[in-house]
């Protein structure tokens, strides 16, 4: 493989000042499995989980420049349950990080729900733990709607809801079915744009994981009218939707950071997980105006987010989980519950060569010994 080296990026930043992002990055992150967890599902995940390598992935973004996504899909959060969950909210709260965290608010916490106010009382209670944690609470979508076939006044009816029992800033989540198929039918017809507009004031942006670059064009335009900001969750066209079409148009508060409103989305992604090193100078350079560097620094970066995302995407954490074995993040390559099983052994030699050329993998001879001691059964 041909290993591409980022030492020439660093050293031409080093030698210019170091203004302001111009776009909020926050990573989301996965949790990292023990060695001994088993196989068979002998442990919870809090038991599974190896948390001191889990928040050692949350640092090393943190030194990088990313706020953490926590709790939220790539952490395999319909997996993992409330228990688990909480415990990397309160953890990731604890670590002080420099570039703060948000974190997904569900009701995961309940076996079985019974109507709509039992939801809405779990989500604000999981909110009002992040906010004392220090994070910021993103709504996570509600699967419990779209298996009751909710409709339109229904989904403004639960978030509004919400919205009224917390304090801002809040975002909202919409999550494809191609992450989470039971989220077919999720914000039908009006109701995403009628619930972005019940509170603004307080639900500050939003996170569109809709892998439709044109979609979020679209709504990030309509928001922006209410001062509210875009994250994109689009691992497949992050490259143009963060860039944009032109420069910021204002600054906003949000929460106390300020952003930037404009023809251009920030941005909340799964992908960062692997891609952390060069899209973090990628993003320096864009706050520099040079939009050649970080082409070329984030466009092979996006190459490689198509490949660990492609159909059935829900199984893209196998590849971040691999990558970041690969980079000596961690000591295996395992997810919880053996989720890393949804890809093959080609996607993730692939993913390994895509990585490479993209400058994702650091120690290029860790990386060789690591593909070379799997390579016999390929």
């Amino acid at each position: 493989m041909e290993f591409r080296r980022l030492d020439a990026f660093r050293e031409e930043l080093e030698d210019r000042e170091s203004p302001a992002p111009v776009r909020r990055a926050a990573a989301a992150l996965r949790v990292v499995v023990r060695d001994d967890a088993g196989e068979g599902g002998e442990l919870s995940a809090v038991e599974a989980i190896d948390w001191d390598a889990t928040a050692a992935l949350r640092r090393r973004a943190d030194r990088l420049g990313f706020a953490i996504a926590e709790a939220m899909d790539t952490a395999q959060r319909f997996r993992i349950g409330w228990p688990a969950a909480r415990r990397l909210i309160e953890t990731t709260g604890a670590l002080d990080l420099g570039c703060g965290f948000i974190a997904g608010a569900g009701y995961d916490q309940l076996d079985t729900v019974a109507d709509r106010d039992e939801v809405v009382a779990a989500v604000v209670e999981q909110a009002r733990i992040i906010q004392a944690a220090g994070g910021e609470a993103m709504i996570l979508s509600v699967p419990w709607l779209t298996r009751q076939g909710a409709d339109e006044e229904a989904f403004v009816e639960t978030y509004a809801a919400i919205f009224e029992a917390l304090e801002g800033p809040l975002y909202v989540h919409w999550l494809g079915e191609m992450f989470l198929p039971e989220l077919a039918g999720n914000f039908p017809g009006a109701s995403f744009e009628r619930v972005m507009a019940l509170a603004p004031e307080k639900v500050r942006g939003t996170k569109l994981s809709l892998l439709d670059a044109e979609r979020e064009r679209t709504l990030r335009r309509a928001l922006a009218a209410n001062d509210q900001v875009v994250f994109t969750g689009d691992d497949l066209h992050f490259c143009d939707l963060i860039r944009g079409e032109g420069p910021a148009e204002r600054t906003v508060d949000v929460g106390g950071r300020e952003l930037s409103i404009g023809p251009f989305s920030h941005a909340l992604l799964g992908v960062f997980d692997a891609i952390a090193g060069p899209a973090s100078l990628a993003l320096r350079f864009l706050a520099r105006g040079d939009e050649r560097r970080y082409e070329e620094l984030m466009r092979p970066c996006e190459e490689l987010g198509r490949w660990l995302f492609r159909a059935p995407t829900m199984h893209y954490k196998a590849g971040l989980a691999f990558l970041s074995w690969l980079n000596g993040l961690q000591d295996n390559p395992r997810l919880f519950a053996c989720e890393e099983r949804g890809r093959d052994r080609e996607h993730l030699f692939e993913a390994a060569r895509l990585a490479a050329a993209a400058g994702c993998l650091e120690d290029p001879d860790l990386a060789n010994q690591r593909l070379a001691s799997i390579a016999g059964g390929r």
